[in-house]
Protein backbone atom coordinates (compact mmCIF):
# COMPACT_ATOMS: atom_id res chain seq x y z
CA UNK A 1 0.00 0.00 0.00
CA UNK A 2 1.25 3.52 -0.96
CA UNK A 3 2.17 5.71 2.40
CA UNK A 4 -0.48 8.06 3.26
CA UNK A 5 1.04 11.71 3.16
CA UNK A 6 -0.06 14.50 6.44
CA UNK A 7 1.15 17.57 7.20
CA UNK A 8 3.39 15.98 9.63
CA UNK A 9 6.81 14.38 8.45
CA UNK A 10 6.54 11.68 10.87
CA UNK A 11 6.45 8.07 9.34
CA UNK A 12 4.71 5.34 10.79
CA UNK A 13 5.16 1.99 9.60
CA UNK A 14 2.35 -0.69 10.71
CA UNK A 15 3.58 -4.33 10.39
CA UNK A 16 0.21 -6.33 10.78
CA UNK A 17 -1.11 -9.03 8.62
CA UNK A 18 -4.70 -8.32 8.95
CA UNK A 19 -6.52 -5.39 7.37
CA UNK A 20 -9.00 -4.45 9.78
CA UNK A 21 -6.45 -4.48 12.57
CA UNK A 22 -4.45 -2.04 10.25
CA UNK A 23 -6.76 0.58 9.63
CA UNK A 24 -7.64 -0.05 13.78
CA UNK A 25 -4.31 1.45 14.41
CA UNK A 26 -4.44 4.23 11.67
CA UNK A 27 -7.91 4.85 13.37
CA UNK A 28 -6.14 4.86 17.12
CA UNK A 29 -3.53 6.96 16.15
CA UNK A 30 -5.42 9.31 13.71
CA UNK A 31 -3.54 12.19 12.04
CA UNK A 32 -1.13 13.68 11.52
CA UNK A 33 1.16 11.24 10.62
CA UNK A 34 2.88 9.45 7.06
CA UNK A 35 1.20 5.85 7.49
CA UNK A 36 2.85 2.74 5.61
CA UNK A 37 1.48 -0.95 5.81
CA UNK A 38 3.97 -4.07 5.95
CA UNK A 39 1.79 -7.09 5.59
CA UNK A 40 4.79 -9.88 6.33
CA UNK A 41 7.90 -9.84 8.33
CA UNK A 42 10.26 -9.82 5.27
CA UNK A 43 8.11 -7.06 4.19
CA UNK A 44 8.38 -5.29 7.54
CA UNK A 45 11.87 -5.42 7.19
CA UNK A 46 12.49 -3.97 3.70
CA UNK A 47 10.08 -0.65 4.47
CA UNK A 48 11.76 -0.28 7.72
CA UNK A 49 15.42 -0.03 6.25
CA UNK A 50 14.08 1.59 2.85
CA UNK A 51 12.10 4.48 4.72
CA UNK A 52 13.45 4.60 8.04
CA UNK A 53 10.54 5.84 10.17
CA UNK A 54 9.80 6.89 13.12
CA UNK A 55 8.24 4.74 14.57
CA UNK A 56 7.42 0.60 14.18
CA UNK A 57 3.53 -0.67 15.51
CA UNK A 58 4.48 -4.64 15.02
CA UNK A 59 2.89 -7.61 15.57
CA UNK A 60 4.53 -10.37 16.92
CA UNK A 61 2.65 -13.17 14.44
CA UNK A 62 3.46 -11.93 11.11
CA UNK A 63 3.92 -14.29 7.96
CA UNK A 64 7.43 -15.42 6.44
CA UNK A 65 9.25 -14.12 9.56
CA UNK A 66 8.18 -13.43 12.90
CA UNK A 67 7.93 -9.90 14.62
CA UNK A 68 10.09 -11.34 17.22
CA UNK A 69 13.13 -11.49 14.44
CA UNK A 70 11.96 -8.63 12.66
CA UNK A 71 12.56 -7.09 15.97
CA UNK A 72 16.07 -8.62 16.63
CA UNK A 73 16.82 -7.60 12.68
CA UNK A 74 15.68 -3.83 13.47
CA UNK A 75 18.01 -3.83 16.75
CA UNK A 76 21.11 -5.04 15.17
CA UNK A 77 20.93 -2.71 12.06
CA UNK A 78 22.81 -0.04 12.79
CA UNK A 79 21.01 2.29 9.96
CA UNK A 80 17.31 1.58 12.04
CA UNK A 81 18.69 0.47 15.61
CA UNK A 82 17.13 3.64 17.26
CA UNK A 83 13.74 3.04 15.77
CA UNK A 84 10.74 2.95 18.25
CA UNK A 85 9.02 -0.02 18.19
CA UNK A 86 5.67 -0.71 19.67
CA UNK A 87 4.77 -4.67 20.01
CA UNK A 88 0.88 -5.18 19.81
CA UNK A 89 0.40 -8.41 19.84
CA UNK A 90 -2.67 -10.93 21.17
CA UNK A 91 0.79 -12.90 22.21
CA UNK A 92 1.23 -11.63 25.77
CA UNK A 93 2.89 -14.13 27.00
CA UNK A 94 5.65 -12.88 25.21
CA UNK A 95 5.68 -9.39 26.67
CA UNK A 96 8.93 -9.84 28.52
CA UNK A 97 10.21 -11.85 25.47
CA UNK A 98 9.64 -8.46 23.27
CA UNK A 99 10.64 -6.05 26.03
CA UNK A 100 13.81 -7.56 26.28
CA UNK A 101 14.47 -8.01 22.58
CA UNK A 102 14.24 -3.94 22.53
CA UNK A 103 10.84 -3.05 21.97
CA UNK A 104 9.84 0.43 23.42
CA UNK A 105 6.77 -1.04 24.54
CA UNK A 106 4.01 -4.19 24.54
CA UNK A 107 0.47 -3.56 24.25
CA UNK A 108 -1.63 -6.53 24.19
CA UNK A 109 -4.61 -7.43 21.90
CA UNK A 110 -7.06 -6.33 21.91
CA UNK A 111 -5.34 -3.27 22.80
CA UNK A 112 -7.21 0.47 23.95
CA UNK A 113 -7.13 3.12 20.89
CA UNK A 114 -6.32 5.52 23.38
CA UNK A 115 -3.53 4.18 25.12
CA UNK A 116 -1.71 3.10 21.75
CA UNK A 117 -2.24 6.35 20.45
CA UNK A 118 -1.32 7.63 23.78
CA UNK A 119 1.86 5.77 23.31
CA UNK A 120 2.59 6.32 20.17
CA UNK A 121 2.86 10.44 21.14
CA UNK A 122 4.85 9.45 23.80
CA UNK A 123 7.94 7.64 21.87
CA UNK A 124 7.33 10.56 18.92
CA UNK A 125 7.70 13.02 21.34
CA UNK A 126 11.29 12.17 22.74
CA UNK A 127 13.97 13.39 21.12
Amino acid sequence: MEPTRATNEKTILICEDEPDLRELIRAAVEHPYRFVDAVDGPQALHLARELQPDLVVLDLMLPRLSGLAVLAEVRNDPAIRDTRVVVVSAWSHTADEAIAAGADRFLPKPFDPDELRAVVEELLARP
